[in-house]
């Protein structure tokens, strides 16, 4: 199965800016994720974006909530859809008319996957916060404390263990990392500290 996009442009230049409030951004999750684990990654995910997009990018209100929504609506069809993944939410969000940069954020976050490469700081971002988010989070599931008091040398370690998390790519964490200009022990103390507050 080939999950591959075949395509580099998404959406319309005419619809920069256009965004899904917040209530029909969350109506949409609800109704095409079913699967909670699923959903709270894609919660944490979309978290992650905002927190970067205020505190390092320095964006407005408006455009952290762009940044968000990338992370929020990720894998949107990953749960019912997974021979579509990607293509269904790119088309859905084309049809609702959504900011070409949201879209393509989206369709880069996987380029080994969907043949599209990270090309913004938005794409860059989502792409190397997507599977670190996951093995972190799945590291916090085994500590009787969940996040707190975890540091970054415990995170490191089982990055290395390839039997933990084994579903999560950590090539493609790498890849993603360096696009991004970002070094692992600094992603991984910025999920850290941000990560936890999102039940």
């Amino acid at each position: 199965m080939s999950l591959q996009l075949q395509r580099t442009t998404f959406g319309n230049p005419a619809n920069n800016g256009n965004v899904l409030s917040k209530q029909e951004a969350e109506t949409l999750l609800n109704e095409w994720v079913l699967n909670d684990r699923l959903k709270l990654h894609m919660k944490q995910v979309a978290n992650l974006m905002q927190s970067w997009a205020r505190e390092k990018e320095q964006l407005n209100e408006a455009d952290q909530w762009r940044w968000e929504m990338a992370g929020l609506l990720h894998d949107a069809d990953w749960d019912q859809w997974p021979d579509q993944h990607c293509k269904k939410i790119i088309e859905e969000l084309e049809a609702r008319q959504i900011d070409p940069e949201i879209i393509r954020a989206i369709a880069s976050h996987g380029p080994n996957h969907f043949g599209v490469e990270p090309e913004t700081k938005m794409d860059k971002m989502l792409y190397a916060f997507d599977e670190l988010s996951g093995l972190i989070h799945a590291y916090s599931l085994m500590r009787p404390n969940g996040y707190e008091g975890m540091d970054i040398k415990g995170v490191k370690k089982r990055f290395k263990e390839k039997a933990f998390a084994a579903s999560v790519n950590r090539n493609e964490i790498n890849d993603a990392l360096l696009k991004a200009g970002l070094s692992l022990d600094d992603a991984i103390a910025f999920i850290i500290a941000r990560q936890g507050s999102v039940a």
